[in-house]
Formats: structure tokens, C-alpha cells, sequence
């Protein structure tokens, strides 16, 4: 009981963790995601389930791996999903991650389809506290689902699966969307988190495997990746691998969020405490590598001594990777600074270089930040677990007493 409490426990945690760092983390890749797969939509499994579109995201480990697109019990009426994308910024392709709000804000111009065709969302809307479906571009079993409409709409014919860059859609923000932008958000649901974190375990649905023709495209629902699974009928367009000279280790950015932007009910930091753009640091920010320590990690403890010991070698093998960038970033800071004494700087050179020095730093930081937060995403029990521990955990009805019979 003990094993399967500390199970549950450690799943709470998990989720308030990925809720609280909602909006205030982007990935940024050097290289672009691969075109969006064509697909089927499934039918719509229950009145009031809202679409999900596919997309993909990004892991250090396993680069670009296909989320498959899915139907999600909004959470709570009037509320519509603005899906994530990825964009052109600074140098790199940066992911913005979707929202629950009441309108469909800015995506990037994205053309994920069944509704989602770049502007707004086309697949159906809230009337008097129901949602009607748009049949024309959602797939609904109208003889179980009544409140539905036909309205047709211009479906382009484009996979392209961010914004900006090489070859990237050329969209931007109208005033409209950026209003939109500062309404109450709500993040993605737990439902939401959990299928992402599957899709990121499944080896078949990461774009080195799949070549950009992900086996399971969308889902009926979360986490379902069996039943009712759907397969790509084809690549968005050609794979093509990373180039051979790309960086593949991604780099976590603060990302200005409206001050009413909210992950669920969780609580999030105050906005003092929160970064407002990515050039400015976080509170209690290090300057230099030499002041970072080195990371530590919570000894995984999942009942099984097996899983525990390869856990072990995971954390381990991550925190020796991390501790040798942190000592290979102090061995260039100080070089530079021995540089920068025979050269005699002056201040202004000085604070140039030091500006520099804790904006490496900064980046550094963030991107060991994301890594133990994908490591313990990773290492997080499964649905099957999950199961097993609350079965374990449910306390047997007591044994009657003799004694109050015929009471």
C-alpha cells in the first residue's frame, strides 16, 4: 500500500509541476519539424468533446515525435483550444504552447485541418451552453449527436508545420488574436499532459522512425493509442533528416504570458517572481558557471527494484552530462576573462562580455531545467501502473462482526 501511495503522490506532484511552468517555457530547436501528416479524423466519441489537432514536439533524447491529434473533454463550457505551433525567433524554432480560452487566439497560421485551417476554428461552435459540430470539416455520428450544422469551408491544401524561418508559413498576430491573447487562459488538461507524455514513450512515433508517416495519427481519446487509434495515410510531404551539423539539444526560454493566463486551477508565480521576456533573467539568476551547483535528482523508488536501477542509470548518465557542460561552460568564461585582463577591457567591453557571460549561463540553466522535467515526465508511473497501484491502494471492506448481525 505503501509502494502504491507513494505512486499516486508522485504523479500529483508531477502534474502540479508541468501545470505551474505553463506558458513560461518554449523549446527551441535549430532545425524545423517535419510537414504534418495526412490523416483521418476519428469520430467524435461523446457529446461535448472538443478537436485536438496533431502536432509535433520536440525531446532532446529522440528529437521530433509526432502527439497525435485526439478529443478532449474541454475544461469547462464556452471554452475553445488554441493549439500550440512552432515559430521562427531569434535563430531557432521556438514552440508556443496551446491554450483553453474563450476564442481561438493565434497559432501561426498553422493549417492542422478539421477546422483548425490557420485563422480561428471553423469545426464547430458553443450555442446555449452546448457545442454544435460543424460536419462539414468533423467527423460526428450524427445519429447520436444531434446539435450539428453543415457550413462549408475553405480547406488549403498545406502541411507546412511552423511559422516563419525557411519554407515556414508567413503569418502574423491580427490586433484581433492579440486581444484574444490577454483573455483567461486555461492550459492544457491532465488528459492532455498524460497522452502527450505517452506519445513522447512510444518509440514508433518519433519522426527518425516514422519518416513523417506517424503509425498512430489521432486517437479517440487521450491516451487511447489502441483503441480507435488512427494510422497516417501519408507524409505531409518528402522526410528529411536533421541536417548532420544541427544542434540537437534544445534550449528552455521564459515566454511573457498575460497576467490572467492560468494552467488549470494550479497556482502560478506571482509576477514579480516571472520572467516578462527571454532576454531577461530570472529571479536569483547566476552570472557565470562557476556559480552553479551541481544538480541532484530524487532517487526514483517505483516499487520495482528493476525499474529503479534503470531509472538510477538515467539520472546518473544526465547529471554527468550536465555537470561536464557546466564545467566546460566555466573553462571557456574563464578563459575569456584571462583574455579580457592582457587585453586590458575597459568597462564597457567588460560589461559587454559579462552580459554575455550570464545570458550562457541563463540558457544553460533553463535547458538542465527542461531536461530533469522530461526525465521526470519519463520516469512517471504509466496508465497500467497507475492502475495496479490504485487497485493495490483501495482498502478491502472490513470483515462483518458477528456480533451486530440481525442489528
Amino acid at each position: 500500500m505503501r509502494t502504491a501511495i507513494r505512486l499516486l503522490l508522485f504523479l500529483f506532484v508531477l502534474l502540479v509541476f508541468a501545470n505551474g511552468s505553463f506558458a513560461q517555457i518554449a523549446i527551441s530547436v535549430s532545425f524545423g519539424p517535419p510537414p504534418l501528416p495526412v490523416y483521418e479524423q476519428p469520430v467524435c466519441p461523446q457529446d461535448g468533446y472538443l478537436w485536438v489537432p496533431g502536432y509535433w514536439a520536440y525531446d532532446d533524447y529522440d528529437g521530433y515525435y509526432w502527439v497525435p491529434g485526439t478529443w478532449v473533454e474541454p475544461p469547462q463550457e464556452g471554452y475553445l483550444w488554441t493549439p500550440g505551433y512552432w515559430g521562427w525567433e531569434d535563430n531557432a524554432y521556438i514552440f508556443h504552447e496551446g491554450y483553453w480560452g474563450p476564442e481561438v487566439g493565434y497559432y501561426g497560421g498553422i493549417n492542422y485541418g478539421y477546422g483548425y485551417n490557420g485563422y480561428g476554428y471553423d469545426g464547430g461552435r458553443w450555442e446555449r451552453g452546448h457545442f454544435a459540430y460543424n460536419t462539414y470539416v468533423t467527423r460526428v455520428n450524427t445519429t447520436v449527436i444531434h446539435n450539428t450544422y453543415s457550413a462549408r469551408v475553405n480547406v488549403p491544401e498545406n502541411h507546412v508545420s511552423y511559422n516563419g524561418g525557411s519554407g515556414g508559413v508567413e503569418s502574423r498576430p491580427t490586433p484581433q488574436q492579440e486581444a484574444y491573447a490577454n483573455q483567461h487562459h486555461v492550459g492544457p488538461v491532465a488528459m492532455q499532459t498524460q497522452h502527450i507524455r505517452e506519445a513522447r514513450g512510444n518509440p514508433e512515433l518519433r519522426a527518425s522512425a516514422n519518416r513523417g508517416k506517424p503509425p498512430i495519427a489521432a486517437t479517440t481519446k487521450p491516451g487511447e493509442f489502441k483503441t480507435g487509434a488512427v494510422a497516417a495515410k501519408e507524409a505531409g510531404a518528402a522526410y528529411k533528416a536533421p541536417p548532420a551539423n544541427a544542434q540537437h539539444g534544445n534550449e528552455a526560454r521564459p515566454v511573457a504570458a498575460p497576467a490572467n493566463e492560468q494552467r488549470g486551477n494550479e497556482a502560478r508565480p506571482s509576477a514579480e517572481n516571472r520572467p516578462e521576456n527571454a532576454s531577461q533573467p530570472p529571479a536569483n539568476n547566476k552570472t557565470h558557471a562557476s556559480e552553479l551547483q551541481a544538480h541532484t535528482y530524487t532517487p526514483p523508488n517505483t516499487g520495482n527494484a528493476k525499474t529503479d536501477k534503470k531509472y538510477q542509470q538515467q539520472q546518473e548518465k544526465l547529471a554527468a552530462q550536465q555537470t561536464k557542460e557546466h564545467q566546460k561552460l566555466e573553462q571557456q568564461q574563464e578563459k575569456e576573462h584571462q583574455q579580457a585582463a592582457k587585453k586590458n577591457y575597459d568597462e564597457a567591453q567588460k560589461q559587454q562580455m559579462e552580459q554575455r557571460h550570464a545570458q550562457q549561463t541563463r540558457q544553460l540553466e533553463q535547458k538542465h531545467a527542461t531536461q530533469q522535467k522530461q526525465m521526470a515526465q519519463r520516469q512517471a508511473p504509466t496508465h497500467q501502473e497507475q492502475r495496479e497501484a490504485a487497485a493495490h491502494a483501495e482498502p478491502h471492506p472490513a470483515a462483518p462482526n458477528p456480533e451486530e448481525k440481525g442489528h
